[in-house]
């Protein structure tokens, strides 16, 4: 038996080896000699106590040692297996220099090494041969205080394709990020993989493969496990907070559809991009004047997570007083088979409500008459924002980039895929083919670049900007749902957080070192909105406030009282 009580103190009925092994209670060399006597540690640890800030010194020293990111991804994974508070306070403390290892482009490789890396268990892999014990599963005492959940089925690993069940990787780094960016305490998030099988071939031939040997499965029996697994979350946790996570195009947004207003919850791929995007891009209007219903939004990528951008950019025209048919007109999306067209064949749901109408097209010059390309759009539309989703390294060419600059004097230009490698062009590339006039968001870590005869940071359009304050306001107030209303309040609190809004020439977003305080103002703009829209009870401004602070937990140790073992 454990409690917690915030920060004054802990107690636990453990001791011993039992106490070491559980990675929140841990706290290594930092137990006190009273709670040395008190717990049986004496001889198992070595005499010297360590304070907190020393046991980080001595690790960030070992991280920095280390050769190769995966190496250093490999280092913090079992860090945080055996000690999360040092775990976090290292992560919080260096979050611009250990974000790119625990989550992306690093998490990536991880994902691809999973069953070769795999040391200890985290999380939970539900599979289609244990379906029925979900309920079971999930009824141990351990997962009594979870409030964030999230889950993967491993079928599209950022631009890596299928991973099976080394997706798990995913849930992991994003919920390890919901607590270095937003506070929430590692007790009460649980990371799941549904393990449907994989198509992966390597991953079914490696005899270290560690998840369920079977080719995916689709259809009812995908359902009906997806099903049960709600199901029986929303049984166990009425409050709890599920987000989705890398689920492929046929997947992601009719289980968003089909779930959303049942429970508390989003998918971040589509959702959590667009906000993130769409706050960088309304933070571009600083610098270049122009306001977002004049705008020609071109988009390499017309699935999920492209047209999840489109969808909260256009709900952000119409607020602003555009008329709909007028700000649809204003998008032209770009996927496989060229400009999403109205009747052409094939288009999802989903991305029907962008497909140009064939009338708005009939003065265009074509290259070919086979399909309408990117460089097309570029000569035709004259887009003065050019966004990329597609996953294709250097899709975004210098003709193309060269076109759309001859016709627009800033540019906006966000290539957002990932991993790094998935980028469609390299913030370099865009400054030289555009003589330094791009305004640029990119969705993997870069180097800076020369501006003005100076390096510059790269703003990357990380969801971690966005997703762990969502997150953090629909728990603090309980809220039944995440609305569009309150990924849009996500976004316009990062526009008001903009450097540029003070200094055109200043960056789009604040650093990654703000993260906390960007989740903060985050969480409270969305648990307002969502009291507004009725999901969550009334609560005034300073009460927000509170119930938001009181869920944001700080990396340090607490002193601990022994409870008596359970009879």
């Amino acid at each position: 038996m454990t409690t917690c009580d915030s920060l004054r103190f802990v107690e636990t009925a453990r001791s011993g080896y039992e106490l070491l092994n559980d990675p929140i209670l841990n706290k290594g060399t930092s137990f006190t000699e009273d709670e040395r006597d008190a717990f049986d540690l004496h001889g198992l640890l070595p005499p010297h106590v360590t304070p907190l800030d020393m046991q980080v010194k001595r690790r960030l020293d070992a991280f920095r040692g280390l050769g190769s990111d995966l190496q250093k991804y490999i280092f913090l994974r079992g860090l945080q297996d055996s000690n999360e508070t040092l775990f976090y306070a290292l992560l919080t403390q260096n979050i611009e220099e250990m974000m790119p290892i625990v989550y992306t482009p690093t998490v990536g490789v991880g994902c691809q090494l999973f069953s070769s890396i795999f040391r200890k268990p985290r999380g939970l892999f539900l599979s289609i041969p244990h379906k029925d014990v979900i309920s079971r599963i999930f009824s141990h005492a351990r997962f009594d205080r979870i409030e964030a959940i999230v889950v993967s089925d491993g079928e599209r690993i950022l631009g890596l394709g299928d991973q099976g069940a080394g997706g798990m990787g995913i849930p992991i780094g994003k919920l390890a990020l919901y607590t270095a960016c937003a506070g929430l305490h590692p007790s009460t998030t649980l990371p799941i993989l549904l393990d449907v099988g994989t198509d992966n071939a390597e991953h079914l031939a490696d005899p270290l493969y560690i998840g369920w040997r079977h080719e995916r499965v689709r259809g009812a029996a995908y359902d009906e496990l997806v099903a049960m697994f709600v199901d029986a979350a929303r049984a166990r946790w009425p409050h709890v907070l599920l987000h989705w996570e890398d689920f492929a195009l046929g997947n992601a947004n009719r289980l968003l559809a089909r779930y959303r207003d049942q429970l508390c919850t989003f998918n971040d791929d589509i959702q959590g991009t667009a906000a993130i995007a769409v706050g960088t891009l309304l933070s571009a209007m600083n610098v270049t004047g122009e306001p977002l219903a004049r705008q020609r939004i071109a988009v390499l990528g017309a699935g999920s997570a492209g047209t999840g951008i489109c969808s909260l950019l256009l709900r952000a025209m119409v607020d602003a007083g555009a008329a709909e048919a007028e700000a649809r007109s204003r998008f032209y999306l770009v996927d496989r088979e060229g400009l999403l067209v109205e009747g052409m064949a094939g288009l999802q749901p989903f991305q029907q409500l962008f497909a140009q109408p064939r009338d708005h097209l009939a003065g265009w010059t074509l290259k070919s008459a086979d399909r309408i390309t990117l460089a097309d759009v570029a000569a035709n539309a004259r887009p003065t924002v050019l966004i990329g989703t597609s996953g294709q390294p250097h899709a975004f060419s210098e003709d193309v980039v060269r076109t759309m600059a001859s016709h627009v004097e800033r540019p906006i230009i966000f290539p957002l895929s990932n991993p790094t490698a998935r980028s469609e062009a390299t913030p370099h590339d865009l400054a030289t083919w555009t003589d330094g006039r791009a305004v640029i968001g990119t969705g993997s870590p870069f180097p800076p670049i020369r501006r003005h005869g100076r390096a510059f940071r790269v703003d990357q359009t990380n969801n971690a900007y966005v997703y762990p304050g969502i997150g953090l306001g629909a728990i603090a107030v309980q809220s039944r749902a995440i609305s569009d209303g309150m990924f849009l309040a996500a976004a316009r609190t990062i526009a008001a957080l903009s450097p540029a809004r003070a200094d055109r020439e200043a960056n789009l977003l604040p650093p990654l070192v703000d993260l906390r305080k960007i989740s903060f103002q985050v969480a409270i703009a969305v648990a307002a909105q969502a009291i507004a829209e009725g999901h969550a009870a009334p609560l005034t401004q300073e009460e927000i406030a509170a119930a938001v602070k009181r869920k944001m937990w700080e990396p340090v140790y607490a002193p601990y009282r022994r409870l008596p073992p359970c009879p």
